[in-house]
């Protein structure tokens, strides 16, 4: 491979804002794997954020990549999964992509094929375009890629009106907010130079265990999050777990008298105490300890999540505090804010 950008670099990022900042270019923030992309004839390769390799976790996206971009060129993207059920994206189905096994990885590349959308060119021919402005840089990029299934370029705008309805109705697609650029940046690799305004919403979620942190049993790691169904059944619906390493001891001790039996928790029938989903991907982490301290369901905590996938955080959750004043049976699926749909064919439409 020689090319004027050579991997592994990193991606150029984003610093987050609550509200999307008037004058700029204005993009949707996909939610998928960032794929820098290196093409040099038939040699492709795809670094992922931390600049390890993804191509051969996608051999479909690799192939498109030959049909669709020039001979030599690197650029900057996102590889996502279409959902085959609902017009959106499936993270879920991207996240199982990556799988240790040659063969699974190419009955998954049939069964879940993934896409790559594209928002920046960084190198074309023997050019090097990491100094020129991004406005000049995406105007080369939308002119160099080809038609074809498979690869994408981002829907643009320069309205700020626009860029709100598609923070507002892009959700619904499965994507994760707005990212705004200056048209004149350079790209600077591994710098937070754009900006990008992320859904944010609350929940009461039921605290229903805890993970331990990895210094010991002394310290919470992760609390797990749970809501109540329509059924009253209680569903794992993910973790908090950003604390400091002071307030994980004290929760650890502030915890201690609601633990309880597996036998006595509602997801006491789990294989070997992990969570229902855990239980569920066990088999991609061999080796990896997924049991849990089960909690009795009576604690209440108020956090902070960007969306849903399926029935589950999307992300992380963020702590905002606790709610000694709510009912565990009250913290149901009815409070999330449920986005409108939207179809991925029309957000690509845009353009």
């Amino acid at each position: 491979m020689d090319l004027p950008v050579m991997p592994p670099i990193d991606p150029m990022l984003a610093k987050v804002s609550s509200a999307i900042p008037p004058g700029l270019l204005y993009e949707p923030k996909w939610d998928g794997f960032r794929a820098l992309v290196f093409r040099d004839g038939d040699d492709v390769e795809i670094g992922s954020r931390n600049t390890k390799p993804l191509q051969r976790y996608f051999p479909e996206v690799v192939d498109a990549v030959r049909a669709a971009l020039p001979p030599r060129c690197v650029v900057d993207g996102e590889i996502v999964v279409p959902s085959r059920v609902h017009g959106g994206l499936d993270f879920e189905a991207l996240l199982a992509r990556v799988h240790p096994a040659d063969s699974r990885v190419r009955a998954l590349a049939e069964q879940t094929p993934a896409v790559l959308v594209l928002f920046d060119l960084l190198a074309l021919g023997d050019e090097d375009l990491r100094a020129a402005p991004f406005a000049q840089r995406r105007a080369r990029l939308v002119d160099a890629v080809r038609p074809g299934a498979g690869v994408h370029v981002t829907p643009q705008t320069a309205d700020l009106a626009e860029a709100g309805r598609w923070f507002d109705q892009f959700e619904g697609a499965g994507l994760d907010g707005v990212v705004a650029k200056d048209p004149s940046s350079a790209y600077l690799a591994g710098k937070r130079v754009m900006t990008k305004i992320k859904h944010e919403r609350t929940a009461d979620c039921v605290v229903a265990g805890y993970r331990p942190h990895t210094s010991g049993p002394d310290a919470v790691g992760s609390l797990l999050l749970g809501l109540m169904t329509q059924d009253g059944v209680l569903a794992s619906v993910g973790v908090v777990g950003a604390f400091s390493m002071a307030r994980r001891r004290e929760l650890a001790v502030e915890l201690a008298p609601l633990v309880t039996e597996l036998t006595d928790h509602p997801w006491g029938g789990t294989a070997r105490g992990r969570t229902p989903r855990e239980a569920e991907r066990s088999r991609w982490a061999v080796g990896r300890d997924l049991s849990f301290v089960p909690l009795r369901p009576e604690r209440v905590v108020e956090v902070a999540y960007d969306h849903m996938e399926g029935d589950r955080f999307r992300h992380t959750a963020q702590f905002r505090r606790w709610r000694p004043d709510r009912d565990p049976a009250s913290c149901t699926y009815a409070q999330l804010a449920e986005p409108v749909s939207y179809d991925l064919a029309d957000v690509l439409d845009e353009r």
